[in-house]
């Protein structure tokens, strides 16, 4: 048995209107994470697709009796569907992946074995397999998160990251779009818990269109300005201003 088969491991797919691929994914998923797990269950929380994802998923299932299918009434958005499945999930390691197959879930087992020594453990893209301009905006994100919120991330956006389960419990984030890693990284900062980090390999979407688009910047800058103002602006005025005296 090796360092990671005694792990009961729920991973959770958020998916949209993703039927070419689907059926990939979750299959590569499967075949990877029964090599280094004796228990799993894989979650695709199906974000009101209006295509066959669900139909998909559900034929997959039959196959599969490790799938199962969370829906949700409507597009809800990314960071609703992962809570969704981080709440539905039932065992002990709690990770997370898209929908699109970029990820080679064989690293899911190196994030697994680095779960021993810490409750939070997030993957960062080795050369990654996106546009030019995706990549751009990434890095500047990453680096205006350090800026305001003092997150030492690389890649804070990276969606293959493992959670202890209890832990996760105390992060669970309230947005609903794209800003949910860098709450969820935030809050764990906050909290004292300690975050480990590896490089994941990464790879060019064969199906399917990316769901992230221009639009989403500065929806997600909507999020963090307030955010960031909630979270350090206001504290840091609470702790410096002098008591009144009763």
């Amino acid at each position: 048995m090796n360092a990671t088969s005694r792990w009961q491991v729920s991973l959770v797919m958020p998916a949209y209107n993703e039927e070419a691929g689907i059926a990939v994914s979750v299959r590569e998923a499967h075949a990877a994470i029964s090599q280094y797990c004796d228990n799993f269950e894989i979650l695709v929380v199906d974000d009101g697709s209006r295509d066959a994802t669900a139909a998909t998923v559900l034929d997959l299932a039959d196959d599969l009796p490790e799938v199962r299918l969370i829906q949700l009434p409507g597009n809800q958005g990314y960071g609703a569907a992962l809570r969704t499945g981080f709440e539905a999930a039932l065992f002990d390691r709690v990770a997370f992946t898209d929908a699109d197959a970029q990820f080679d879930l064989a690293d899911l087992g190196r994030l697994l074995s680095l779960s021993n020594q810490a409750p939070i453990v997030v993957g960062y893209r080795v050369d990654r397999q996106d546009p030019w301009r995706r990549r751009f905006f990434s890095w500047g994100y990453n680096r205006l998160i350090r800026l305001l919120l003092g997150t030492h991330v690389r890649d804070v956006d990276c969606a293959l990251k493992v959670f202890d389960r209890n832990t996760l419990m105390r992060i669970l984030p309230q947005a609903r779009n794209f800003f949910v890693n860098t709450e969820m990284l935030s809050m764990a900062q906050k909290l004292g818990i300690r975050v480990l980090e590896s490089g994941v390999r990464h790879r060019h979407r064969r199906h399917g269109t990316s769901k992230v688009s221009l639009s989403d910047i500065p929806k997600t800058l909507a999020k963090l300005l307030p955010f960031w103002y909630r979270e350090r602006i206001c504290p840091y005025f609470s702790l410096s201003s002098p008591s009144i005296p009763r």
